[in-house]
C-alpha cells in the first residue's frame, strides 16, 4: 500500500564546491553514502537518484592531505535540476577567505537564490563559515565545528548559531557541525529523499553503527538492533524494512535468509538481540508513526504499516513505550 507522501524519483544534482585545501573527509564521506545510495537503488531497480558534481573555481585543487583533484568541472551557473549545493571545511583554527579562489566562490555564492526542494546548500564543518560569508545565514539557524562557533557568530551576527548540535536543519540550509557529522546529515537527506529503509542499508554498509540526528534523539527504529556483521540476519532485515506492511512471519522471513524458523529466532536473539516478529513490530510503529505525521488518520496508518486494526497499533504504541497515543501524534489543522 502506498504512503500518504510517496517519494518521487526524481533526479537531485549534487554540487560539491571544492577550495583548495578541502577537508577531504568533509566531502568524501557523503558523496560515498550517495554513491552507495545510488548503487542500492539501481539494484532494487529503481533510477539513481543523486548527480555527484565536483566543482571548484579552478580546474585542479590540492586537497588537505596532499592529492591533487584534477578535472573539477566550473561552478554552475544554470539548475536544469533540483539540486544541493556541498560547501566544506578547510584545516585551521580560523578560515580565510582573502584569498583569489575564496573570493570567487563567495562571489558565486551571493548569486545563489536559495529555495526549499529546488536549490538547497548543506555546508559541513567550516563550511558554514563560507556560507556565511556569502551572506547566505542570515536569520537562519546554523552550526558547524566547535572551534569555529564564535567565529560564525562574529561573520554574521544575524545568525543563530546553534552549539552542541550534530546537525541543524532550517531548510534551505541545512548545516552539520563537521568531519563524520556530514556523514549522519547526508543520510538524513538520504531519507528525506529516498525513504527511511533505504538509508539505514546506506548506513550498515558504510558500517556507521549509529545514526544521529539533529537533537540526537534515539536511534532510528529502522537502525535499531542492526549493529551486528551477520550477511544472512541483515538480508532478513533489509527484506522486512522496505516492505513492513507485508504479510510477514517467522517462516517467511526464514525463507528469506535460507535457514529454519527456529534458527532464524535464534540468530535474532544472539545478534539482533530481538526477537523477529518484536523486531516487526517496531519497524511497523516507526512506518506508522510516519504516516501519523503525514496526515494520516489512525486507522490509516494502521492499514499502511502492517498492524490489523486500531488495536494492534495502539498495543503496541503502548507496548514501546512512546509518549502520548496515536491519535495525538496526528498533526492539527492550522
Amino acid at each position: 500500500m502506498d504512503a500518504p507522501r510517496p517519494l518521487d524519483d526524481q533526479p537531485i544534482r549534487v554540487v560539491f564546491a571544492l577550495l583548495p585545501q578541502s577537508l577531504v573527509l568533509d566531502w568524501a564521506g557523503p558523496a560515498e553514502a550517495l554513491r552507495i545510495a545510488n548503487q542500492l537503488l539501481v539494484a532494487s531497480g529503481r533510477p539513481p537518484r543523486f548527480e555527484l558534481v565536483f566543482a571548484s573555481p579552478e580546474p585542479t585543487s590540492v586537497s588537505s592531505v596532499g592529492v591533487t583533484l584534477s578535472g573539477l568541472q566550473a561552478l554552475p551557473s544554470e539548475w536544469d535540476l533540483p539540486s544541493w549545493v556541498v560547501l566544506v571545511g578547510m584545516p585551521g583554527r580560523t578560515i580565510s577567505v582573502d584569498n583569489p579562489p575564496a573570493q570567487a566562490l563567495l562571489h558565486w555564492l551571493r548569486g545563489l537564490r536559495l529555495e526549499e526542494g529546488r536549490l538547497e546548500l548543506v555546508t559541513i564543518c567550516a563550511g558554514t563559515l563560507l556560507a556565511a560569508h556569502a551572506g547566505l545565514v542570515a536569520g537562519r539557524r546554523a552550526t558547524t565545528h566547535h572551534h569555529h562557533l564564535d567565529e560564525l557568530r562574529d561573520i554574521d551576527a544575524r545568525c543563530d548559531v546553534v552549539s552542541n548540535r550534530v546537525f541543524v536543519l532550517d531548510p534551505p540550509l541545512y548545516s552539520s557541525a563537521g568531519v563524520t557529522t556530514g556523514i549522519d546529515l547526508v543520510l538524513h537527506r538520504i531519507a528525506e529523499t529516498c525513504g527511511e529503509p533505504l538509508a539505514a542499508r546506506v548506513a550498515q554498509t558504510m558500517v556507521v553503527a549509529m545514526r544521529r540526528g539533529p537533537q540526537d534523539p534515539e536511534l532510528s527504529p529502522f537502525l535499531a538492533y542492526r549493529n551486528h556483521l551477520h550477511p544472512a540476519l541483515h538480508k532478513v532485515q533489509d527484506a522486512v524494512s522496505e516492505r513492513p506492511q507485508a504479510d510477514w512471519s517467522v517462516p517467511r522471513m526464514a525463507d528469506v535468509a535460507h535457514t529454519s524458523p527456529r534458527h532464524l529466532t535464534r540468530l535474532f536473539v544472539e545478534h539482533a538481540g530481538v526477537a523477529p516478529l518484536a523486531y516487526l513490530r517496531r519497524l511497523r510503529l516507526a512506518a506508522a508513526q510516519v504516516a501519523l505525521q503525514s496526515g494520516a488518520n489512525v486507522t490509516r496508518a494502521a492499514e499502511i504499516s502492517g498492524f490489523g486494526s486500531d488495536t494492534q497499533l495502539r498495543r503496541a504504541w503502548r507496548q514501546f513505550g512512546l509518549a502520548g497515543s496515536p491519535s495525538a501524534a496526528t498533526p492539527r489543522p492550522s
